[in-house]
Parts: structure tokens; C-alpha cells; sequence
């Protein structure tokens, strides 16, 4: 038992999932609000056009 506890090679890959896990919900984070940002961007955007051709 102490020699499959003190066994560390699993422990590499468990580094790599975790961290590329945060990295995919790092992502996924900057790109809601890349995308939040740029649609209010193009709300704001076609409104001063539809206000200039009235």
C-alpha cells in the first residue's frame, strides 16, 4: 500500500488535465464576454446609423 501511495506517475497527468481545464474555462470566459462586448458594440453601432438616415 505505501509504495502505490508514494508512486507519483499518475500525478503528471492529472497536473495536465486540471490545467487544461482551466485553460478551455479561461477561454470560454474571454470569449462570452469578447462576444457580449461586441454585440452591444453593434447595437450601439446600428442605432447612430438608423438615428443619421431619419
Amino acid at each position: 500500500m505505501t509504495t502505490f501511495l508514494r508512486d507519483e506517475k499518475g500525478a503528471v497527468t492529472v497536473d495536465w488535465v486540471v490545467l487544461t481545464a482551466l485553460v478551455i474555462a479561461l477561454w470560454a470566459i474571454v470569449f462570452q464576454m469578447m462576444s457580449t462586448s461586441a454585440q452591444d458594440l453593434s447595437d450601439k453601432t446600428a442605432s447612430y446609423m438608423s438615428e443619421m438616415v431619419s
